[in-house]
């Protein structure tokens, strides 16, 4: 089996979200500022978590991020845009762990891997995923994810 962490191809991934570059995403180097990819991480989880055909949280419930790991692969240079692909390596009982790959070009230039936690909003602690949230995210793994 392949490391899940390894890169892929933007094809690989089940979700693809469009983020771009802003000229304020720029450091003293002139590439993009390290703290952007988790900004462009983010975007594409946002996307994910609120689509309006599949909304993953139910009613009462929200996401909180517990761990986010990110590879820096390449630069990123403005202007252009950046494409996001996410897909689901994980699932646990009240957890799931998203990969993410970020291209320019074609080009991968980092990844990021996120832990993600459904907690309840009345309680703020962890709460079990129901059904349809692990019916969605079972139709977003990877192709080579480990399946529980």
């Amino acid at each position: 089996m392949k490391d899940l962490a390894s890169p892929r191809s933007l094809q690989d991934y089940p979700k693809h979200t469009s983020a771009q570059i802003r000229y304020f995403d720029l450091d003293r180097q002139g590439h993009v500022n390290n703290s952007v990819f988790a900004t462009f991480s983010e975007i594409a989880r946002v996307d994910l978590f609120y689509d309006p055909e599949n909304p993953l949280a139910p009613e009462g419930t929200s996401f909180v991020v517990a761990r986010l790991l990110i590879d820096f692969h390449e630069e990123l240079f403005w202007p252009g845009d950046v494409e996001i692909g996410t897909g689901v390596l994980r699932i646990g009982r009240s957890s799931f762990t998203l990969l993410q790959g970020m291209f320019s070009n074609d080009r991968l230039v980092a990844t990021a891997e996120a832990v993600i936690v459904m907690v309840d909003g009345h309680t703020r602690r962890s709460t079990p995923l129901p059904p349809q949230t692990r019916d969605i995210l079972q139709g977003l793994q990877l192709a080579d994810a480990a399946r529980e």
